[in-house]
């Protein structure tokens, strides 16, 4: 049997070999893309039943982090399409009914993970300007037209836009846009459907994501509605948000143990004129490197807890609170550790072909990654003073 974080861990360091080319013109990383696909990771999530892996939340997390400290763009492209098929794949099918999914919901959806099986790459359009990833504040609309939708709107950011076969849409409800209540739902949208890409993205870090905007002003059916029941995206993104929330913490994990691996390897192999044994001699050098290892492991091990926890008792309010401490844990870390062994590391760390110097910009976006280490926070601290996290404050996480 396949051990897929086996198979990400052998694919990291070729990842990495590109990494530098790929941020360095912003092109998306098809090489990398296709070295994931030949792998099977695309299926990473859908069931063996339907040609995938039939991996858990927990494995995904480590699978990603592997990939992240191969190239953190990458790693980011392959969470939004794992945050698709893994959504899809997880959805309790107890729950779905209750809802009001109906067959016609369960043949679409494995039909979607089958293409995902076989090589078809998924992306997340959800970010708006002004709205960021808050559903509530969405101004992507849809509207019943005819045996479908019309979706009308334009997405800001969406990672692999102008690359995707489908694209994850967010949209509310045209008669509902200006109520912060109004429902809103979740279409699969085809590429073909899909309106221009704006070539936008041009950015500090994680530049290879290529996360482009797009308009979209186009009818789909009746069956690109996920679930075929509308209003459901704001329920599931408080009730299960693993895909929302802990899929990037994964990424930034990895990124802050990439950070140190690169530290440490500058430190044991870096000479200083007139220091006897070079760098590691230090001793605040070595105090940085120490403190930057002692946040990568603790975030990976909060992450690693809350994956253990969505694969066993997904919705529980302890498993949620451990999904917003490890992107919290995650981002914070990516930042922090990157930014101490960058200094303790000195200029060489910082010019352009050194891996520092590209960690340190990718994990820069950790702590701003939807939701931001400030609303993680908050998240934490509502539930822990038991308010209502949709009216109980003056802080809407969706």
């Amino acid at each position: 049997m396949t051990d897929p974080v086996a198979v990400a861990e052998e694919l990291a360091p070729k990842l990495a070999a590109r990494a530098d080319a790929h941020d360095a013109t912003g092109d998306f990383p098809a090489a990398d893309v296709a070295d994931l696909r030949g792998a099977g990771l695309l299926g990473l999530m859908v069931p063996e039943r339907l040609g995938g892996l039939g991996a858990g939340f927990a494995t995904y997390t480590r699978v990603a982090q592997a990939l992240a400290r191969g190239a953190g763009a990458t790693a980011l492209v392959f969470n939004m399409h794992a945050s698709v098929t893994g959504a899809l794949a997880s959805v309790p099918e107890d729950l779905a009914r209750q809802l009001g999914a109906g067959d016609a919901f369960f043949a679409q959806r494995d039909r979607l993970l089958a293409a995902a099986a076989q090589g078809a790459l998924y992306g997340v359009g959800i970010t708006e300007r002004g709205a960021g990833s808050r559903l509530h504040a969405l101004r992507t609309t849809y509207a019943r037209e005819g045996e479908g939708y019309r979706l009308r709107g334009r997405k800001s950011t969406c990672s692999g836009a102008g690359h995707l076969d489908g694209y994850l849409v967010a949209a509310k409800a045209e008669h509902a846009v200006d109520d912060p209540d109004g429902p809103v739902s979740h279409f699969l949208v085809p590429a073909e459907a899909i309106g221009e890409v704006e070539d936008t993205w041009d950015v500090q870090g994680m530049r290879a994501t290529a996360s482009n905007g797009f308009a979209l002003d186009c009818h789909v059916s009746a069956e690109a509605l996920l679930g075929g029941i509308e209003g459901v995206a704001g329920l599931l993104a408080y009730g299960l948000p693993q895909w929302l929330v802990a899929s990037y913490a994964a990424v930034y994990a990895g990124v802050a143990r990439a950070a140190v691996d690169a530290g440490a390897a500058h430190v044991a192999e870096r000479t200083v004129a007139g220091q006897e044994g070079g760098l590691g001699q230090v001793g605040w050098v070595r105090q940085r490197l120490g403190r930057a290892d002692a946040q990568a492991e603790a975030a990976r091990l909060t992450l690693e807890e809350a994956g253990r926890l969505v694969d066993h008792a997904p919705g529980e309010p302890a498993t949620n609170a451990m999904i917003y401490r490890a992107k919290l844990l995650s981002g914070d870390a990516a930042r922090d550790a990157a930014d101490a062994v960058a200094e303790a590391c000195g200029l060489a760390a910082l010019r352009r072909g050194h891996p520092l110097e590209r960690l340190v910009r990718d994990a820069r976006s950790g702590p701003v990654m939807p939701p931001s280490s400030d609303l993680a926070a908050d998240v934490l601290a509502t539930a822990r003073l038991g308010l209502d996290p949709v009216h109980g404050t003056d802080v809407r996480p969706w």
